[in-house]
């Protein structure tokens, strides 16, 4: 029935009220029934009101509201167009009263009481459909009412309890709220209570709550962990709202809801950096990103997107992933024009061709193999992906006149015991050759493990937990640094700003992460007990892995940049060796053969600190053992964060 009112209807009703408002008015004024002395006054501000009402009415948007929706806004507007229309009305009745009809007499207080009459009649039919549009729907038929408790008494928890009250079928029925703030206990919102913080937690859980929804959007990761902790010791599960950028979207409803993400959880506030600069170096320029179809590329393409560039080009050798991107930036309001060029950064006159066509003014390269234990049993194609693919786009860039490149290293390349990371050191001699050759601001930046990139662990963890376990660890001491793809894509762009020339650029990451941790947060995020639902297993170092990871070289001369959480090394070039211009071509041709014994032999030529392991794992390797009660007791969780490993 209520769908089938629309604002015509109120237009009537309006058109048919207000008059009898005016004649309520007259009867509240004179306390008796209007005689004929007052009728001509009565009538005349009657027609004066009804001409007047839709003419203001239309303008201030009335009749273009959805009372079902309605809230204190409309009805503010509600009250404003309502008076403008009195004080109208008012004027014109005593305008021609004054000037033409003295016998037609209107009391002067009678717009006021009009004013008070209409605003009940005009708002009553409006509040009444809010009303009832607001009335429980009918709960489906067998339906069982799961209680929970809303964490965070503020917006977000405001609502989602809303929703909770309004979709019944969901099958979510909220007792109460919790908030820390003590300003907020025993406040009721709602018809909701506060009951207390979030210690009540294990109290509401005897008492039958079955679930916690941490409705905090914008507070720290640490509090959020010790939620999630004591809803885990209490037994009851823990679901968490979207952030505050989804908030403001307007996407926060009951079925938008998620799981707690590990990235949730991590142990320092997210990096956030100041973009104005890199706008105002990227507008209207011509960016190339190389690697354009994986997850740092495509995050990149689209950040550089919102900065008004001239044109993005995306090449990769995968072209759907390369459409895939594509098409999502597309698909964006006021996207700049996105071009894909298929194509391998392997083959050197290829790429030169690329860059003489398209002319970039800013390059990304993101284009790398990055997965070690891979990249071990195929050391060859390491080379010809990561050195000779970098070199390709070096000399491609020195020679179309490239104003800024921007190369995407890693932590591994920092006293690598792997193909993967001696490769990428190489990759930043190359740059820092090319750099000081040039003088143009050429620079690196060194990713830890990326959060939720493709190929992540997490994502393998996931998966293994989903098919019951075991969840797969190498070594219980291994530890990595991580960060986000948006962090890792800020220090990108921050790099390109403040580059000048053969720097390396870190994120500041907090404390490197045991992987181990990160396995067992996972598993009691989604609801199990280690040790009884999934069991951790440790197989051993792999080849090539190392327990720890390092930001920088002995003898690199690091600081903090302008922005505090970004380090810069900036002494580059004095680790390029002579035997760079030679060797590389040497390097080149025993990849091409595939000679391991070859290419490692020439890695360390280049990288003197590449100490292979070869085949060398942590004690038991091999011998997959079971994360145990006995190590389960001495279980201390490290810095929480999440990604690759």
């Amino acid at each position: 029935m209520l769908s089938k009112w629309r604002n015509r209807h109120f237009f009537v009703l309006d058109l048919v009220l207000l008059p009898l408002c005016v004649y309520a008015s007259y009867v509240i004024r004179l306390d008796a029934l209007p005689g004929a002395r007052w009728w001509p006054g009565m009538g005349l501000l009657a027609v004066t009101v009804v001409v007047t009402t839709p003419l203001v009415f239309r303008r201030a948007g009335i009749y273009a509201r959805f009372w079902r929706y309605a809230s204190i806004n409309e009805l503010l507007l509600l009250a404003g167009a309502w008076s403008v229309t009195v004080v109208v009305a008012g004027l014109m009745s005593w305008l021609t009263h004054r000037l033409w009809m003295d016998e037609w007499i209107v009391p002067r207080s009678i717009p006021l009481i009009l004013f008070l009459v209409g605003l009940v009649a005009i708002a009553g039919p409006r509040l009444a459909m809010r009303v009832l549009a607001r009335r429980q729907p009918r709960l489906p038929t067998g339906q069982v009412m799961k209680p929970v408790a809303i964490m965070g008494a503020g917006d977000a928890g405001t609502m989602i309890l809303r929703e909770l009250q309004q979709n019944p079928q969901v099958g979510l029925r909220a007792v109460a709220f919790l908030d820390d703030d003590p300003a907020k206990r025993g406040m009721v919102i709602h018809g909701l209570r506060v009951e207390g913080g979030r210690r009540l937690i294990p109290q509401l859980a005897q008492e039958g709550v079955k679930q916690i929804i941490i409705a905090m959007p914008t507070v720290a990761g640490k509090q959020i962990r010790e939620i999630v902790t004591l809803c885990r010791v209490a037994g009851v599960q823990a679901r968490i709202v979207p952030g505050i950028y989804e908030l403001l979207g307007g996407k926060v409803t009951i079925n938008k809801l998620r799981d707690v993400e590990i990235d949730d959880l991590l142990r320092r506030a997210p990096v956030q950096t100041d973009i104005a600069a890199v706008r105002a170096l990227l507008r209207d320029k011509r960016v190339l990103i190389t690697g354009g179809g994986g997850s740092i590329g495509a995050e990149l393409a689209r950040q550089v997107a919102m900065c008004s560039p001239r044109e993005i080009v995306l090449l990769g050798h995968g072209e759907n992933s390369i459409f895939e991107v594509m098409e999502d930036l597309r698909s964006r309001p006021q996207m700049p024009p996105v071009r894909g060029v298929i194509a391998d950064v392997r083959f050197p006159e290829r790429i030169r061709r690329v860059f003489a066509d398209e002319r970039p003014q800013i390059v990304f390269h993101a284009a790398a193999h990055k997965h070690v234990p891979l990249m071990e049993d195929h050391p060859g194609e390491a080379i010809l992906n990561n050195v000779l693919g970098t070199q390709s786009v070096l000399d491609a860039a020195q020679e179309s006149g490239v104003e800024r490149l921007v190369l995407i290293s890693t932590d591994k390349a920092v006293h690598p015991t792997n193909v993967m990371g001696a490769t990428k050191r190489v990759a930043e001699l190359l740059l820092h050759q090319t750099a000081g050759a040039t003088g143009r601001p050429y620079v690196a930046v060194r990713f830890g493990n990326v959060l939720g990139s493709r190929g992540s662990v997490l994502h393998t963890f996931r998966r293994q937990i989903a098919a019951g376990g075991p969840v797969t660890v190498t070594d219980p001491e291994v530890k990595r640094y991580f960060m986000t793809i948006p962090e890792a894509v800020q220090l990108v762009l921050q790099a390109s700003v403040m580059g000048r020339g053969g720097e390396v650029f870190v994120l500041d990451m907090g404390e490197p992460v045991r992987i181990v941790d990160l396995a067992a947060d996972l598993i009691r995020l989604s609801g199990l007990e280690l040790g009884r639902d999934v069991d951790i297993v440790f197989t051993g170092l792999r080849p090539g892995e190392k327990q720890f990871e390092e930001l920088f070289l002995d003898g690199e001369t690091y600081r903090r940049t302008e922005h505090q959480q970004i380090f810069i090394a900036a002494n580059g070039h004095a680790f390029v060796p002579d035997a760079l211009g030679w060797a590389i071509p040497r390097l080149y041709a025993a990849a091409e053969t595939g000679d391991r014994d070859t290419i490692v032999a020439w890695l360390r030529r280049l990288v003197p600190e590449y100490q292979p392991r070869d085949g060398e794992s942590a004690a038991g390797a091999g011998l997959p053992f079971n994360y145990t009660s006995n190590y389960t007791s001495s279980y201390t969780p490290g810095p929480a964060n999440g990604r690759d490993h």
